[in-house]
């Protein structure tokens, strides 16, 4: 009985952070569809609002994403597999995944927006952007390495 009541908010629960995080996705795209309308209109250099949108597209494909995993792990049916590593492993990889185009994608739009303004000197941003993104990345599959011995006996 116990573990069903637990089973129940646990359904709940991640139905409604599925909802919230949807809801977000929901707003960042109508600022972002904002933005856009609202640069056309007033004449607003192209490359510097489509940059701008860029960047609240990868945002809301983060959220998404994290929606999309919150639903998937937590809502769904008794799960038999009670091992964690493996549900992480499982889901870690793919967030992770949207992260790090997120920030590679910010990081070269930083580039291109610095070298456009002859802001040189400011390059040293998007460089620890990208090597943070490197570096998570080196993360991830070390992380995927030490696991793949939990993920072969759990199968």
């Amino acid at each position: 009985m116990n573990n069903k009541l637990f089973f129940w908010i646990k359904s709940i629960l991640a139905k409604l952070f599925t909802m919230i995080f949807l809801g977000l996705t929901v707003a960042i795209m109508f600022s972002l569809m904002t933005t856009i309308f609202k640069g056309i209109s007033n004449g607003t250099d192209i490359m510097q609002f489509f940059l701008s949108s860029i960047n609240t597209g990868i945002i809301a494909l983060a959220v998404f994403e994290l929606a999309l995993v919150i639903n998937k792990e937590y809502s769904g049916h008794e799960e038999s597999e009670s091992d964690a590593v493996a549900i992480l492993r499982r889901t870690i990889p793919r967030f992770i995944g949207t992260v790090c185009i997120a920030l590679s994608l910010e990081g070269l739009i930083m580039v291109i927006k610095y070298s456009q303004l002859d802001l040189a000197g400011n390059l040293y941003y998007p460089v620890a952007i990208i090597c943070s993104t490197a570096l998570l990345l080196i993360a991830l599959a070390i992380f995927l390495h030490f696991t793949k011995n939990t993920q072969t006996s759990a199968d």
